[in-house]
């Protein structure tokens, strides 16, 4: 049996920093930047689970339509963002069971996202 903690080890509360430790999401468009908060997500072995920020500058355009093996769960925290031609403001949440196409994103005044990735 896996011990949970080797997998996400515990994060105390503590301020989070919005302004640095961003960095730019592998693979992604222009503009798709991370901050990563705890875990990680090991595709090839599909294992584990990771807790991101996401933050599209704004004008960002990013016209993938992603598709993936796990599961995914998304709370827009702030500003707007269209997806595949539908447009969400901040409050708002999205849970993507893997095989889930979503995609083609824009947001021309920019927002950031809670998400949070993890295989069962």
């Amino acid at each position: 049996m896996t011990d949970i903690h080797s997998q996400k080890p515990p994060v105390p509360f503590g301020p989070v920093d919005l302004d640095s430790g961003w960095e730019q999401v592998p693979g992604g468009a222009d503009g798709v930047e991370q901050k990563m908060l705890s875990g990680a997500l090991d595709e090839p072995a599909q294992v584990g689970v990771r807790t991101r920020l996401i933050r599209f500058r704004a004008g960002t355009v990013a016209n993938d339509v992603f598709v993936h093996d796990y599961w995914e769960e998304v709370y827009l925290i702030d500003g707007h963002l269209n997806v595949g031609g539908d447009d969400f403001h901040a409050p708002s949440y999205a849970c993507r069971p893997p095989g889930t196409p979503h995609g083609p994103f824009a947001s021309p005044e920019g927002c950031v996202f809670f998400e949070i990735q993890y295989y069962v």
